[in-house]
């Protein structure tokens, strides 16, 4: 099962979404705990949901069970925090959110994509996600859009 992972910040929106079409992603995973803010641009909530479909055939689902708590963003964004220590907070929270159990594969069935807003899924925890579920579900193959 290929997975594909997007950020939208550093990008056109004509590449954001030409990128989508290209890997012929049929369903967007929000995983951002903050997803209407203006300062979202084209990946507001309510637009993305809109281009998506009208732009790429595609679903628009928020998954707010792969989002960080508020605290852990404040921590690592606001008050400069180690990237090693969001990653064990985050790897620990989806561990007690059991994830592997909330979420059903057929939610990842078909070209699928993670969106968190980070450009780069370096320091993302979209690739945090995956990672994780990859532990249970070993067929998953994360591709970097």
């Amino acid at each position: 099962m290929e997975i594909y992972t997007i950020g939208f910040t550093q990008t056109t929106a004509a590449d954001f979404f030409g990128r989508l079409r290209s890997a012929g992603v049929r369903r967007l995973v929000d995983v951002r705990l903050n997803n209407s803010s203006q300062l979202a641009a084209f990946a507001k909530r309510g637009d993305l949901a809109y281009f998506l479909r009208e732009l790429c055939g595609a679903e628009y689902v928020h998954a707010a069970l792969l989002a960080p708590t508020q605290d852990m963003l404040d921590a690592y964004r606001k008050r400069k925090g180690g990237w090693q220590e969001y990653e064990r907070r985050y790897m620990d929270l989806l561990h007690e959110r059991r994830i592997e159990t909330q979420l059903g594969r057929d939610m990842f069935a078909g070209p699928t994509v993670l969106l968190c807003s980070e450009a780069e899924a370096t320091h993302c925890h979209r690739r945090l996600a995956i990672e994780y579920l990859q532990e249970f579900w070993r067929d998953m193959e994360a591709k970097h859009i």
